[in-house]
């Protein structure tokens, strides 16, 4: 049957009866209170369900890595190795084993399941001794003149998702307290606007570093509610810990150096098309930044000025904003590439003011925000945990 309650349509043409917006106080605040909300800039698009979807792809493999503990006849001289995944080989690919010092390169005869067959040392390179774990490069495949197409190969796209979390302050300003007169406020109710839209910005920018969805019912019933996954819950390929898979160890007393961050800005370069761009810390880990380059600082005698502060970060493997909030833990620093990452509102639901019915003698409301976080491709972020603090 037709719908007959009250719509957004049937209100006035100037649509008096909808709820007030206060996008000109978040433009105020934002800068302030919410240092990686105002870095990441607002979402050119809002979500449309409760249940936020997007799309990932990735391109055919060109890496695996070698599954076997003993070669026959010798480490240099098997033809035979058995890899991980053999469905990343064909015959005709060029592969190279990343040896310590190694210049050999292989060639593909045969693919049986995850066993290659290969010729060893091709065009007169050094054969290298094998090792299990060893990573695999395949530099290239090469083709026969005229030979037949090979068998076709395709990556199936990825459907990620978040949830939408629902953000509300109640006001409740008594009639004889807005007609009073007092210091600092023209209107009380517009100073608790602010003051609670201060608070609602502050608990955004901290579920949006930290939230974590329910592990069940996570669009939310009558008796879950509905959480957001935050940036460190959803990175899980690159999650560093100095002195392991491939991070050199931390400082002395375990603290922040600067081979720990470079390493893990390469680990994420070499496997992912992501730039990092932004390293967000908290205020112990800004610190530590701060000091690779104090022992090169050098001053004169007029100098008047002690100034230690790095605002940006710049490597081989990207020029990054160093970003300070308060909300990221202190042992962890967070490396993002912000072009991947959007926290967009549901459609019409913005942070907005809401009057209410007053019981009596009161204005009654409620400041209401339903918003998600959209992390695409989160093996082009990282993080590094367990710094000292």
């Amino acid at each position: 049957m037709p719908f007959t309650g009250k719509a957004t349509f049937t209100a006035a043409a100037d649509l008096p009866e909808l709820v007030e917006d206060v996008a000109d106080i978040i433009s105020i605040v934002s800068p302030f209170e919410t240092p990686l909300l105002d870095h990441l800039g607002d979402a050119k698009r809002a979500a449309t369900s409760t249940i936020h979807e997007w799309m990932e792809d990735a391109l055919l493999p060109n890496t695996d890595q070698i599954n076997q503990s003993s070669f026959a006849p010798g480490p240099t001289t098997a033809t035979g190795i058995t890899v991980d995944n053999g469905d990343r080989f064909r015959v005709g690919d060029q592969v190279r084993p990343e040896a310590v010092n190694s210049r050999e390169v292989m060639f593909v005869t045969g693919v049986a399941g995850a066993l290659l067959t290969v010729v060893r040392g091709y065009g007169g390179t050094t054969p290298a001794a094998l090792a299990d774990n060893m990573r695999l490069t395949i530099i290239a495949s090469s083709a026969l003149e005229g030979d037949d197409r090979p068998s076709t190969r395709f990556t199936n796209r990825a459907r990620k998702r978040n949830y939408t979390q629902i953000f509300t302050a109640p006001l409740e300003v008594s009639g004889t307290m807005r007609a009073a007169r007092a210091y600092g406020a023209a209107d009380e109710l517009d100073f608790q606007k602010q003051e609670r839209l201060r608070e609602m910005l502050r608990d955004l920018e901290n579920a949006v570093i930290n939230g974590v969805a329910p592990s069940a019912n996570q669009q939310g019933t009558n008796t879950t509610r509905r959480t957001m996954g935050g940036i460190i819950r959803t990175i899980t390929t690159n999650n560093f810990t100095p002195n392991s898979g491939g991070i050199p160890a931390a400082g002395a007393s375990g603290e922040l150096i600067e081979p720990v961050l470079n390493a893990a800005m390469r680990l994420i370069w070499e496997q992912s098309s992501g730039k990092v761009d932004t390293i967000l810390v908290g205020g112990v880990q800004k610190r530590r930044i701060n000091e690779f380059v104090s022992s090169a600082r050098q001053y004169v005698a007029n100098d008047i000025r002690y100034r230690e502060m790095l605002s940006v970060y710049e490597s081989d493997f990207g020029v990054c904003q160093v970003v300070m909030s308060r909300w990221i833990p202190p042992d962890a620093v967070l490396l993002l590439d912000s072009s991947r990452i959007d926290v967009l509102p549901l459609a019409g639901r913005s942070f907005h003011f809401k009057p209410l019915s007053s019981p009596g003698d009161s204005d009654v409301g409620m400041l209401i925000g339903e918003y998600t976080t959209e992390m695409r491709n989160e093996n082009a972020h990282g993080v590094i945990r367990n710094l000292a603090a």
